[in-house]
């Protein structure tokens, strides 16, 4: 029996790929193979894990807040409990290995697990590495990336380019796009925009889409699936009831992402690591507006990583509101630059990601 434990949260980019190695490691293994996941208490980890059918520990450890907050005051309490915690569960649940993917709560599982000899496995999902994944690297036995050129912050004998993996079957090929614009209630006539903002939604790219359809009079030479997020849908919704437009659907969440790919000609997105990655599977031509509100500034890195390769067109997240679907526009009218965009793309996709990763954890613990 091989004990696994998955570590990382706090958002669904780290905790998604942490479960699309889960479900690739029940594949190779099945009953062979326990898995137990640890996050952060009070993190979105504690809710999904559970209903995705995993078990989950939780450990008290929280992040420092930019601004001054006497909350920060109570951080080092926290992280020296969690790592006696993780030291814990470790030992209880006789871990084999121990993969982190990023999150307050993989760095105590990480610390601890490398002072007790347990052999760790570190993946990293963007193109500029976070500090706590560059100091947990000099102990871990094998650095998973999804980007070249990492040698820059980690010990380059132990990189292997993995890419990210992803939950769900992206593909090139994909869902069939009749029935995609079918399900979205668009027409073959007109090209297709995606504007996605993540699960809570997007202020600037809701501002983006606000300030376009009051400029085209909800006349627009395009169709849109606008997905604003949970936090500004009532809002949205009431700005379209005042603001009538043809071509677009609106809605707080995408569940059919495949349609949506399927349907859509160009993307306007965020670009967080997962993002990035399903956009290289689908070969998706896209236009990247980084959020400037995450560490490091990762997303304009993972953003101009690929515009460099000649795989996206990036526009600042301060210039989105007026910028961003003129500049849109221009790139669907080019049909060469969408062509030459999707193969940059292609070229990019590591679907085996995954399976990979699996791979690298396998070695480790031999």
């Amino acid at each position: 029996m091989k004990r696994i434990i998955l570590s990382g949260g706090g958002t669904g980019g780290h905790i998604y790929p942490a479960v699309a190695v889960a479900e690739a490691l029940k594949r190779r293994f099945g009953d062979e193979v326990e898995i137990l996941f640890v996050g952060a208490e009070g993190k979105m980890e504690m809710e999904k894990v559970p209903a995705l059918g995993y078990r989950i520990a939780g450990l008290p450890i929280a992040g420092l807040q930019r601004r001054l907050d006497w909350h920060n005051l109570a951080v080092p309490f926290k992280a020296v409990k969690s790592i006696r915690m993780a030291k814990r569960i470790i030992r209880e649940f006789g871990a084999d290995a121990v993969v982190g993917f990023g999150g307050y709560a993989s760095a105590p599982v990480l610390w601890a697990a490398q002072r007790m000899g347990v052999p760790t496995v570190i993946q990293e999902q963007n193109s500029y590495a976070g500090v706590t994944n560059k100091i947990l690297s000099k102990g871990a036995k094998r650095i998973c990336t999804a980007y070249e050129g990492m040698e820059r912050f980690f010990p380059a004998g132990k990189i292997t380019l993995t890419g990210n993996p992803l939950r769900g079957r992206f593909s090139k090929e994909g869902a069939d796009r009749a029935e995609a614009l079918k399900y979205y209630g668009l027409t073959p006539d007109l090209p297709v925009i995606l504007v996605v903002g993540g699960s809570l939604g997007t202020r600037s790219l809701n501002e983006m889409m606000k300030a376009w359809i009051v400029e085209t009079g909800g006349e627009a030479p395009v169709q849109v699936i606008w997905q604003t997020g949970k936090y500004y849908e009532r809002e949205m919704q009431a700005f379209l009831a005042a603001h009538p437009a043809r071509h677009v659907w609106q809605g707080a969440f995408i569940d059919r992402m495949d349609y949506a790919y399927a349907a859509a000609d160009l993307v306007v997105s965020r670009s967080g690591a997962g993002t990035v990655s399903e956009l290289c599977l689908v070969a998706k031509p896209v236009l990247f507006v980084p959020s400037p509100n995450v560490a490091e500034d990762h997303q304009t890195k993972n953003a101009r990583a690929l515009e460099t390769k000649g795989a996206a067109v990036v526009v600042a997240d301060a210039e989105s509101r007026t910028k961003a679907m003129p500049r849109a526009l221009e790139l669907l009218a080019d049909r060469e630059a969408l062509a030459a965009m999707s193969r940059s793309l292609e070229a990019l996709a590591r679907p085996n990601a995954a399976e990979d990763i699996v791979n690298e954890i396998v070695k480790v613990m031999k």
